[in-house]
């Protein structure tokens, strides 16, 4: 069936400019002035969860709602007889489920149009994941300060205050042990940013993500996620990450933390969730060509959600929804997830938040043989 579509397809277009736009990301189809489909790409096909001969046998307005603001976008473009687009539409239908995407609507010929879909969800979350790094490193530079400027008063008040209580009442006693503790508190505040000014390359190497997070795992269900249930659904054959196995426990306990403290209602249920995908590539600083980041973990819980308004600070340094929090764990983890060239992302409604991580796998040039690889992973 794919074999008599792109036959038909060489009746529109010519062969080479079928195969341009069949290697291109976006979807793009062709809609005539009947409003038929008469060519869709590779992409549009995936998109759209049907072959190019099924398409090719439909009007849009069968395949899209005919609210879409996809046909008055068409209809501006063939009344200006000029290209039309709109950014931040979304297509939506039972088949191929909810997409935030860019549209472009170029007249062809006698009231034809090219409509060019352009997905938002990956250049939103890499600017999103750039904009976590500026972020991190202005913490960084605080943490440095802090480490510096703070840390040494703060020694010296509280051995006045243990100075203090030897020669006090019982009375005064309350009011140096006040001093004692909130300095105590105030150290632990700073060893935490402490965190961020560690500006040393990451030692990195072959690390099972699965091991990882089942450590993770175990450490929250014997402490702060008791009365939580998980659920795994792992690809086992995923590559090794190439990273710091301690970082990202690191990372990954502060997730599934803050997962489980979103899930206070007495029903909490976080889903882990590994897979592989393909065509992820991000252009990281200091890396001659840009890193492929195709393994995927997700973290999900089914809390109360978070706020469209904090959603996409969630990552900045004391940004928290919690009534004691300090705002430094996802800023933690957005540096870590950094440090290792890899994207973290987060979307939410009532009753479903994950986190989204994107990590890069190890390079080939440090990679033992495949048989090798295989071993160990669950």
């Amino acid at each position: 069936m794919q074999t008599v579509a792109r036959k038909s397809v060489k009746k529109t277009l010519p062969d080479l400019t079928a195969a341009i736009l069949d290697a291109l990301a976006d979807p793009v189809i062709l809609v005539e002035a009947t409003g038929t489909v008469s060519y869709a790409n590779a992409a549009a096909e995936a998109f759209f969860a049907s072959s190019a001969a099924v398409l090719h046998r439909q009007r849009l307005d069968s395949i899209l709602p005919a609210d879409s603001p996809v046909f008055m976008l068409m209809t501006q473009a063939r009344t200006s007889n000029s290209s039309v687009a709109q950014d931040g539409v979304t297509l939506q239908t039972p088949r191929i489920g909810s997409h935030l995407v860019s549209l472009s609507a170029v007249p062809l010929g006698k009231n034809s149009i090219i409509l060019s879909i352009h997905e938002r969800s990956i250049a939103s979350t890499i600017d999103r994941q750039l904009t976590h790094r500026h972020a991190a490193r202005s913490v960084t530079a605080m943490a440095a300060m802090l480490a510096h400027e703070v840390k040494n008063p703060l020694s010296g008040i509280r051995g006045a205050a243990q100075l203090l209580e030897d020669h006090s009442s019982e009375e005064d006693r309350q009011l140096t042990q006040l001093i004692i503790t909130e300095t105590d508190r105030i150290c632990t505040i700073v060893d935490q940013m402490e965190a961020f000014s560690d500006l040393r390359p990451l030692a990195r190497g072959p690390v099972n993500i699965h091991e990882v997070l089942g450590y993770v795992r175990q450490i929250a269900e014997t402490g702060f996620a008791r009365n939580i249930r998980f659920i795994e659904t792992y690809d086992p054959s995923l590559p090794p990450v190439y990273g710091n196995r301690d970082s990202l426990i690191q990372a990954f306990l502060n997730l599934i933390k803050n997962a489980a403290e979103a899930c206070a209602n007495g029903q909490g249920e976080i889903s882990l969730t590994t897979r592989y995908q393909h065509g992820m590539r991000l252009a990281v600083p200091g890396t001659p060509q840009p890193m492929e980041l195709p393994l995927l973990i997700v973290v999900q819980d089914n809390g109360s959600g978070i706020s469209e308004d904090l959603l996409p600070h969630m990552f900045d340094a004391f940004v928290t929804t919690k009534i004691n929090g300090k705002g430094l764990g996802l800023a933690l983890v957005a540096k870590i997830i950094g440090d290792h060239g890899g994207i973290i992302d987060v979307n939410s409604q009532p009753g479903r938040t994950n986190f989204r991580v994107m990590l890069p796998i190890e390079p080939k040039e440090h990679s033992p043989s495949l048989a090798s690889q295989k071993k160990g992973r669950i």
